[in-house]
């Protein structure tokens, strides 16, 4: 993944987003505002709202670029691209809002401690074995499933924040929490299946 411009931090890019006079927000105005932001920046941003309790309809409205974007990274791709229905997704401002209030104290926090560290865990090889790690959680992230989604969000925020600042200690924290949301779910695998089978409905239900 490449490195982020410094001039803003996310939480910043954010704000800026929120001041906007605007009736509802976009997928298409977040990517627009992120520009060349490193695909970690972009994961974590749809990711991490997902990690607290949200109103209903968020979890497929940034799960769903989730998908894309983490497919895209196994991929090595540099540039990202999402379908115009993605991109043509909204919530309203208000929502957003209130979704950013929750989100920023962690954020800041979390921008103030990250620094370069333990960085033999990126290279090429590993970055794309995370990203399909990633790929197998955002489907999970997309499916209905009741607290299902909390867990792999979790691990994805973790992965997607660690690759962006090149911080090993929140990959391993990425790793662990992986691990313990598919052991987790494993345990509900009747309910998977059927959100599975639901997924893949509303997926071509979109082209």
């Amino acid at each position: 993944m490449s490195e982020h411009t410094k001039a803003a931090s996310v939480s910043e890019l954010l704000d800026q987003i929120g001041a906007r006079s605007g009736r509802k927000v976009s997928v298409g105005d977040l990517l627009d505002t992120f520009g060349d932001r490193a695909f970690g920046a972009l994961m974590f941003v749809f990711a991490a709202p997902l990690v607290l309790p949200m109103p209903p309809g968020v979890s497929a409205l940034l799960g769903a670029p989730l998908i894309f974007i983490t497919a895209q990274w196994t991929m090595g791709r540099k540039t990202l691209w999402l379908p115009k229905a993605l991109l043509a997704r909204t919530m309203s401002m208000s929502d957003f809002r209130s979704l950013t209030a929750k989100l920023k104290p962690h954020l800041e926090r979390l921008e103030r401690r990250l620094r370069p560290r333990l960085t033999f865990m990126y290279n090429p090889m590993g970055d794309r074995l995370v990203g399909a790690l990633c790929f197998i959680l955002s489907l999970i992230v997309f499916l209905p499933i009741p607290f299902g989604n909390m867990l792999p969000s979790f691990a994805i925020a973790a992965f997607a924040i660690g690759g962006a600042e090149r911080d090993g200690v929140a990959a391993l924290v990425g790793w662990v929490t992986a691990i313990l949301s598919i052991a987790v779910l494993a345990l509900l695998s009747k309910a998977i299946v059927a959100a599975v089978v639901a997924f893949f409905a509303t997926l071509v239900g979109m082209f």
